[in-house]
């Protein structure tokens, strides 16, 4: 995997929208954060725009990306927040001046299509990590310094606690993935990411129980858990049951069930998706994963 280059004081980055659409006090706090690590940073000129749920038209949303992949000044690309829209942004992409001049995506959630299209179909690494919608509130310290040490080529690596059904064992290759229901739509399309011989990070959010079951069982019979040489699953955030009849499993046992039958490592309660703690994964960078029931470790090769 390609490496863009590593951020440093004084550098540009570029903010754009490219699924749902945000206000300009929404992202106030997180253009100061630049301001403390040292950056600039510029507008997609539809980031504050608004069609229907989105930020602006397919063909708006495309034209701010399409920018700053072409602007030699933009060291990194923020992806303002999630929801949906990134598969739409990508249908005019032209990726190669980025494959001439790469540099960083962030995001997460929805983002997962630019990062696997991204890792797939361009050999670079990307970031899944803290948007600046994140930073509306407060956020987690410890992740906003993840972020950084990863923008700015520090060594990154976690402990963290184990779980009761963590499948224990140690494995090494290169982490991809990210939301699992995005995943899960992407499959059968030549969106999806390339999973052979890699190490899967999974998470998701408000969903049903029997929807994650349906997901992890996409994946299941489409033989990626053959594929992979292990899983590492973040918060997965669950819907309340939408009848009195349950569906009598955690999101949890429904994971580990599938994956038991499969000789991988399995992980569980990485601190990364759509809550307070989500600590930052560089996607295409090769990890060492040791999983034990009382606690794991995921380290990044420098």
């Amino acid at each position: 995997m390609i490496t863009p280059p590593y951020l440093k004081s004084g550098d540009t980055v570029g903010i754009v929208a490219p699924s749902r659409s945000i206000d300009n006090v929404s992202i106030e706090k997180f253009t100061y954060q630049l301001g403390e690590w040292g950056l600039n940073w510029k507008f997609g000129d539809n980031l504050f725009g608004q069609y229907n749920r989105f930020s602006g038209k397919d063909e708006e949303r495309g034209d701010d990306l399409q920018n700053m992949i072409n602007d030699p000044e933009i060291r990194a690309i923020f992806a303002a927040r999630g929801g949906y829209g990134s598969i739409r942004t990508l249908q005019n992409a032209d990726f190669s001046n980025f494959e001439k001049d790469p540099k960083w995506l962030i995001g997460y959630s929805d983002i997962t299509v630019l990062h696997s299209y991204i890792n797939k179909f361009t050999g670079t690494e990307s970031i899944h990590g803290p948007m600046p919608l994140n930073f509306r509130e407060t956020p987690d310290k410890e992740s906003v310094e993840s972020l950084r040490k990863a923008l700015f080529g520090e060594s990154l690596g976690y402990k963290f606690e184990g779980h009761e059904l963590n499948i224990e064992g140690e494995a090494d290759g290169e982490i991809v993935g990210g939301n699992l229901a995005l995943i899960s739509s992407l499959n059968g399309t030549v969106l999806f990411p390339d999973l052979r011989n890699k190490i899967l990070f999974i998470e998701d959010v408000d969903e049903y129980l029997y929807n994650i079951d349906r997901m992890m069982m996409n994946l299941s019979l489409s033989g990626v858990f053959n594929r992979i040489k292990a899983l590492v699953v973040g918060d997965i955030g669950i819907k309340k049951e939408e009848d009195d009849i349950p569906f009598g499993k955690t999101a949890q046992e429904i994971i580990h069930e599938i994956t038991d039958q499969y000789n991988i490592p399995v992980c569980f309660n990485f601190p990364a998706g759509h809550v307070f703690k989500n600590k930052t994964l560089i996607f295409g960078r090769k990890i060492q994963l040791r999983v034990e029931e009382n606690k794991s470790s995921l380290v990044f090769n420098t």
